[in-house]
């Protein structure tokens, strides 16, 4: 046994507020996976959310992090990790537990150790789930007061919905995303009258693998990749169909290659938006360093949940600020 590290990966689950709702169903709870790598005198935590839109289940992440448990006695660091593990949900908790395990061993924050930036705290989008155009205006009401909304669309009456939201919210910036619900037609469409409402991006209209027209028509409405967008080996194929990418580290497999990724799309001349699965405060944690100085910081999930983690992330109506190293990093 080399550095005698041990791992654990547990299943945890907590209470949405209420109900969250995209055009793929809705929830009332989430089910995370929580990591946690020691070496007897400290211990590194990270969170996955395994999202079956990629095939993954909360079983199949545990069974693909503990699979390592052996190379982590091993010898098997963050940095072999990464090709050990493919990227995904169970990458990202592994990867970030040894990222937070650094910062405690280091007795350095994770963005001194990471070469970053003194951070400093973001505006993150506040996401309202798709709902009746009265119960989005309603939504949109109460939540007047945030500088950025982030509104699910993809089914039919979305015009409807956006104007709803917009009437509801006439002073913040809107993003939308269509979690793949749209055709070419109707992002057409909808596009001149969503720019005309004052929406500033779409995300992902186009079922991924199916959006090689967004290379061919007029880009009105700026378009993000989500779907479409897991880690630098994809920014390739993206380039000349989207304007801007969503950075999650559940696809992109953890902070160190959402770091890279992100540098990557900069200077391949992407716009940068750093978005998250639906979880708690550890999994906020680190993407919270990825999106400084992002467009557009979608880190919400704390703030659609009825409960969260120990020492969570302080949000002051929509500013996010800097995890405490007693919760990551």
């Amino acid at each position: 046994m080399v550095n005698g590290l041990s791992l654990t990966a547990v299943e945890d689950v907590f209470p949405v507020a209420g109900s969250f709702t995209i055009s793929r169903g809705s929830r009332t709870e989430i089910r995370v996976v929580t990591v946690t790598v020691s070496d007897g005198s400290h211990m590194g935590c990270g969170e996955c959310v395994p999202y079956a839109r990629y095939g993954e289940t909360v079983d199949g992440v545990m069974e693909a992090i503990l699979g390592v448990a052996n190379d982590l006695r091993e010898g098997l660091d963050r940095h072999g990790l990464q090709s050990r593990l493919g990227p995904g949900a169970a990458r990202n908790a592994l990867d970030c537990a040894f990222w937070d395990l650094e910062a405690k061993r280091a007795r350095k924050p994770v963005w001194q150790l990471a070469g970053l930036s003194s951070p400093k705290p973001i505006e993150t989008a506040f996401t309202l789930s798709l709902g009746t155009r009265e119960s989005m205006r309603e939504a949109a009401a109460k939540n007047a007061d945030r500088p950025l909304l982030k509104v699910k669309l993809g089914t039919d009456n979305d015009l409807g919905r956006i104007e709803a939201v917009r009437a509801g919210a006439p002073n913040s910036r809107i993003i939308v995303d269509a979690n793949e619900g749209w055709t070419v037609e109707q992002y057409l469409a909808l596009a001149p009258t969503l720019v005309r409402l004052g929406v500033a991006l779409v995300e992902q209209p186009l079922p991924a693998g199916q959006d090689e027209a967004l290379r061919t028509i007029a880009r009105i409405l700026p378009v993000c990749a989500d779907e479409s967008c897991h880690d630098r080996a994809s920014l390739g194929h993206l380039k000349g169909k989207y304007d801007a990418i969503n950075i999650k580290l559940d696809k992109t497999g953890g902070l160190t290659e959402a770091l890279l990724m992100r540098d990557a799309a900069v200077a391949s001349g992407f716009d940068i938006m750093v978005g998250c699965m639906l979880g708690t405060s550890l999994a906020m944690a680190p993407a919270f360093f990825v999106a400084q100085g992002a467009g557009f910081a979608d880190l919400d999930g704390p703030l659609l949940l009825a409960a969260d983690r120990a020492s969570p992330i302080r949000y002051e109506g929509s500013m996010m600020h800097m995890p405490e190293p007693a919760l990551w990093g």
